[in-house]
């Protein structure tokens, strides 16, 4: 019965050629991209430079700012006014004002002053922009000090020596790690939503209710709804890991076992919430609406953008009752620190237990429904 109710399921997918499309072209598409659109690297930052000193440091501080690929200097403002109405009006993102005397001061007194005006309407992007031409502003500030400081051949004052490592992506390559939380997120996209849009679309036609009075049981009849869904969720993950190797390079530093280990626990998991949004919903517009609703918040309370650390304390909590997380964590843990199963048990029990309740919740519901 159930290999029959199987081979049904295929027959009605492969029939329909908009759900393969859907499942495997469209997640492809996406996968290639969002990794060279979303990037949080905020470059080509629009500067306007009031300048007043008019000295060798001053310029050199500006030539810095300029050569260092993320200023764009847009204007360099005569007066005050002409640089506040460049951030008015939008045409600057940041205002660098440098007063007159400025390297005067500075020779004379060891200190001066220079201010930086940002446009915080972007937050994000005003505060990286400060953040940007402070750091550049004191590596040349270090720079003077080292023209005036005469050391002797043995510096006799400590010193601390700081060298940094960045392990697992030292290189900052922005794609390597969002492309595996974008995948993880792409395949709860082709696990819950087509599952239910297939289920709703045999209550519209009909099927559903002659399927309510053969002997097929509820569980029997999700499970040949998940299997297939199941099988094809795995098949676009091949294709996507393809598609990071080829396009951006992405090799594993962990087993891609694990990947696809935790990937059958996890589809389970998603096909469950799939099943369970289509036992409420009568026509596949509720579906997709529901579906929707649940996409959004999967996405915003994934850490796929913002740290789950970095959220509030209530929002955290909802972020880890999330199953999106937990696949998020482990593509990139996997990809790029080369985690094992056993350093990612504890992700494998959450799996495990949002399988099992999302699963139960649907035959229930469709158990119910039915009667």
């Amino acid at each position: 019965m159930l290999a029959a109710l199987i081979n049904k399921e295929f027959r009605q997918i492969f029939r329909n050629p908009n759900i393969i499309r859907m499942m495997i072209i469209a997640p492809v598409f996406q996968l290639i991209l969002i990794p060279l659109a979303a990037d949080f690297e905020v470059k080509n930052i629009n500067l306007a430079v009031l300048d007043y000193d008019h000295s060798t440091y001053s310029q050199k501080i500006v030539n810095r700012m300029t050569a260092s690929g993320y200023f764009h200097l847009v204007e360099y403002a005569t007066n005050e006014a002409a640089a506040q109405s460049a951030l008015d009006h939008g045409r600057a993102d940041l205002v660098l004002e440098i007063p007159s005397q400025f390297e005067k001061t500075l020779v004379r007194e060891d200190e001066a002053t220079l201010h930086l005006r940002a446009d915080a309407v972007n937050g994000v992007k005003a505060g990286l922009a400060m953040n940007y031409g402070g750091q550049i502003i004191s590596a040349v500030n270090n720079e003077i000090r080292l023209d005036f400081v005469q050391l002797p051949r043995f510096n006799p004052m400590p010193l601390i020596d700081i060298n940094t490592r960045f392990w697992y992506n030292p290189d900052f390559n922005y794609r390597h790690f969002m492309a595996p939380g974008i995948l993880a997120l792409l395949l709860t996209m082709v696990g819950s939503m087509m599952s239910a849009l297939n289920i709703v679309r045999e209550r519209e036609i009909g099927t559903m209710e002659q399927m309510n009075v053969t002997p097929v049981k509820s569980w029997q009849f999700l499970l040949a709804k998940l299997i297939p869904f199941w099988l094809i969720g795995l098949v676009s993950l091949t294709i996507g890991l393809v598609v990071c190797f080829v396009l951006f390079g992405i090799i594993s530093a962990g087993s891609y076992l694990t990947i696809y280990l935790f990937a059958m626990a996890y589809l389970v998991a998603a096909l469950g919430i799939g099943q369970l949004i289509a036992a409420f919903s009568d026509t596949q517009q509720q579906a997709t609406l529901f579906s929707f609703f649940f996409m959004m918040m999967f996405v915003l309370m994934s850490g796929l953008y913002t740290p789950i650390e970095s959220m509030p304390g209530w929002a955290q909590v909802m972020a880890w009752l999330n199953p999106v997380s937990y696949f998020v964590d482990v593509m990139r843990s996997v990809v790029l620190k080369g985690s094992t199963l056993y350093d990612l048990k504890r992700h494998f029990m959450a799996i495990g237990a949002f399988a099992v309740v999302f699963n139960t919740l649907a035959v229930l519901a469709y158990r119910k429904r039915a009667a």
